[in-house]
C-alpha cells in the first residue's frame, strides 16, 4: 500500500496546481490589470519549478495546453487589444497610448462643481486615464462634446433624462453621460454611502480613473481615487487634487 502514500513531489504537485487554479480564477474574474499580469507571471513561474522538480501532473497539463496559449491570451486580453488597435487606427503616436489623456480645463470643472454644490445638484464625473472604460460607457449615451458648464448643468438637471448616472471625461471631451458604474465592494463604504458615492469609488476599484462626486442631500464635494474617498472637500482642495492628477 506504499503507492498510496504521497511523497514530497506529489504534495508539491498538488500545492502548485492549487495555486495555479487560484491564479486562473483571478484572471477569469477580470481583476485589475496588475493582478492579471502577476497571475500570468506566477503561472509561468510555477511551470518553471515544475520542470525542475519534474512534477508530472503539472507538466502534463501544460503540455496539453501548450498549443492554445496564444488563443488563451487573445481571449483574456481582447478588450485591451481592441483599445490598442483602435488608438493606432486614429494615427496617434504609439507612445501616446501610454500617456494620460486628461487635460480638461480645470476652471470649467471647478465652476460647474461649485454650482452643483451650491444648488445641491447630485453629480458624478469620471475622468478616464490610461485604462479605457468602454465596457461601462456602453451602458450610457455617447455625446463626445466639448466640456462646458452649460452642458454639465443640463445633464445633471433632475428634469433631464441623462441626469441619472455618471459622465465620462475622455481626451479633454465629455464623451458619455448616463453611464452606469460598478458599486464599491468595500463593506465599510456600503454601510455609510449612497449609490452615487458607491459608484464613484467602485469605478476606481476596477480602473485608474478618478471621480468627482457632489451629494444631492448635502451639496458636499467628494473625490475618489485608487479605491479611496476624500469627503467634504472645498473647491480649493478639489483644484489641487485635479491639478495633481491632470498635470503632465
Amino acid at each position: 500500500m506504499d503507492f498510496l502514500i504521497p511523497n514530497f513531489t506529489d504534495i508539491l504537485d498538488i500545492l502548485f496546481i492549487t495555486l495555479i487554479l487560484y491564479c486562473v480564477f483571478l484572471v477569469v474574474k477580470r481583476s485589475t490589470a496588475i493582478e492579471i499580469i502577476i497571475s500570468v507571471l506566477l503561472i509561468f513561474i510555477f511551470f518553471f519549478f515544475a520542470s525542475i522538480f519534474n512534477l508530472k501532473m503539472i507538466l502534463s497539463i501544460f503540455r496539453g495546453l501548450q498549443s492554445y496559449w496564444i488563443l488563451v491570451i487573445l481571449i483574456i486580453f481582447q478588450n485591451e487589444i481592441k483599445t490598442v488597435v483602435s488608438q493606432l487606427s486614429k494615427n496617434r503616436s504609439f507612445f501616446s497610448i501610454f500617456k494620460s489623456p486628461i487635460k480638461v480645463s480645470n476652471s470649467t470643472i471647478l465652476n460647474a462643481v461649485s454650482i452643483f454644490s451650491e444648488k445641491r445638484l447630485g453629480a458624478l464625473l469620471v475622468f478616464e486615464k490610461s485604462q479605457r472604460l468602454d465596457n461601462f460607457i456602453t451602458s450610457g449615451e455617447v455625446i463626445d462634446s466639448v466640456v462646458s458648464i452649460k452642458l454639465l448643468l443640463t445633464i445633471f438637471n433632475t428634469n433631464t433624462l441623462l441626469h441619472d448616472g455618471a459622465v465620462v471625461i475622455r481626451n479633454n471631451r465629455l464623451y458619455a453621460a448616463k453611464v452606469v458604474l460598478p458599486l464599491s465592494k468595500n463593506e465599510e463604504f456600503a454601510r455609510s454611502l449612497g449609490t452615487r458615492h458607491l459608484a464613484g469609488v467602485g469605478i476606481t476599484e476596477v480602473s485608474d480613473a478618478f471621480c468627482v462626486i457632489v451629494s444631492e442631500q448635502t451639496g458636499h464635494i467628494s473625490f475618489a481615487k485608487n479605491k479611496e474617498l476624500t469627503s467634504n472637500i472645498s473647491i480649493e482642495e478639489l483644484f489641487q487634487l485635479i491639478t495633481d492628477e491632470t498635470k503632465s
